[in-house]
């Protein structure tokens, strides 16, 4: 059997989430872990946001620069296979 715990949260707040839930057709506990699996993906996805601005201007034309060529690599590669 699973695991299960009990957190504390207003009535309002738990009534939110069971409508969320509902609507979304899962379990209350479903969609805690999909909401939990959204933060870290957002998460993720700000820091590459904070890692991308940081990149100094030198290196981040050198990869673009890269990028293009492999990707004319590669359309060569599909036009003449």
């Amino acid at each position: 059997m699973t695991e299960m715990t009990t957190i504390k949260v207003s009535p309002r707040t738990r009534d939110r989430l069971k409508a969320q839930a509902t609507a979304a057709n899962v379990s209350l506990g479903e969609h805690l872990r999909r909401l939990a699996d959204a933060a870290d993906r957002d998460f993720r996805l700000t820091s590459l946001r904070r890692a991308v601005a940081d990149t100094p201007e030198d290196v981040a034309t050198d990869y673009a620069q890269e990028a293009a060529a492999w990707e004319t690599t590669e359309l060569a590669d599909e036009r003449d296979a």
